[in-house]
């Protein structure tokens, strides 16, 4: 009987499969924005603006232009910060655990002025254990989890501005 299951795994996948695909189920992709053109007016630079600035150039058919003049809409990138809160101790006083924690404040302005998404403050949290002997590790794994955070943020505001409605 245990010699069976690998192949009636496999069978009961592909019939989940032909299932799913004759359904037209398919992946979410990027989806495009509601809005032809959009300036980013930043006031924070750097990895996540940059990323920002990617994930709107790959979602296929908005323009980034330089100038707010031009721009159906506007990307006000108000300000992002960094945290590092202790979360635990050990019985000796020092560091277990600790919460990192990213945010982004942004507003989407329509070429008129008002406001189509107002100030939203976005924000993701990860939690990790810390161990002084293994300092150089555990700075790379902070590196990694801030990295992450700054996609899920961007990962965030992108299901924003594809609800965004400038004709509304």
């Amino acid at each position: 009987m245990t010699g069976h299951c690998p192949a009636r795994r496999r069978l009961l996948a592909a019939v989940a499969a032909i299932s799913l695909s004759g359904c037209g189920f398919r992946l979410r992709g990027p989806r495009p924005l509601p809005f032809e053109s959009v300036h980013i007016a930043s006031a924070i630079g750097g990895e996540l603006t940059r990323r920002i600035r990617k994930r709107i150039e790959a979602g296929g058919n908005t323009r980034i232009v330089a100038t707010r003049d031009g721009a159906a809409v506007v990307l006000d990138l108000m300000g992002a910060d960094r945290e590092k809160n202790i979360i635990g101790l050990s019985g000796a006083g020092k560091v277990r655990e600790y919460e990192f924690v990213q945010n982004l404040r942004f507003r989407l302005l329509a070429a008129d002025g008002r406001e189509l998404i107002p100030e939203t403050r976005l924000t993701a949290t990860r939690e990790a254990t810390w161990d002084d002997s293994a300092i150089l590790a555990k700075d790379q794994e902070e590196a990694l989890l801030f990295s992450d955070m700054e996609e899920e943020l961007v990962r965030q505001l992108m299901r924003r501005l594809e609800a965004a409605r400038p004709d509304a």
